[in-house]
């Protein structure tokens, strides 16, 4: 009587189907269409209006993932790092309003140099000449360096000007 070789049992055989994706994309929506098409009764084809409607579900599909991809193209250009966006500030003069939470007032505006800008908690912190850092939400006015109204002793916006 002739034996089966073990190995050739199918629980011996190795595994190369993968785990199925549960998501249909365009590719798999074309390529079911596709076989229905090619496999439907002659003697009774698929009704044009049904054909159509599929088609208008496929474009759809594909206006929505190109529309996915986009707002996932905006999502990553607005991780922008703070550093980064505000680096541009860097050797111009800006224009700002501190807030003194002590006295729960708006201190003077005042105008300085940026030389360099850094971050804490996700802010964007510049970090001016006149030694002071400020938050880059509180500037008011940018300026080029060379045409600002900044006296170089004091740092403060002449008040003529305003």
């Amino acid at each position: 009587m002739p034996t089966i070789d073990p190995s050739l049992y199918l629980k011996n055989q190795p595994q190369t189907r993968g785990v199925p994706d549960s998501n249909l994309g365009k590719d798999d929506f074309l390529k079911i269409l596709m076989t229905q098409i090619q496999n439907q009764d002659p003697t009774n084809p698929m009704d044009d209006r049904e054909f159509i409607s599929q088609l208008a579900q496929f474009s759809s599909l594909e206006q929505t993932m190109n529309m996915a991809n986009a707002i996932q193209g905006l999502v990553q250009s607005q991780h922008v790092n703070p550093i980064v966006q505000h680096s541009h500030l860097i050797g111009k003069t800006v224009t700002y309003q501190n807030y003194d939470e002590e006295t729960e007032k708006w201190l003077p505006k005042q105008s300085s140099e940026v030389i360099g800008v850094s971050q804490v908690d996700g802010y964007a912190i510049l970090e001016l000449a006149n030694g002071e850092s400020v938050y880059a939400d509180f500037i008011l006015e940018i300026k080029d360096t060379n045409a600002s109204n900044e006296s170089p002793e004091d740092g403060i916006v002449d008040e003529e000007t305003e």
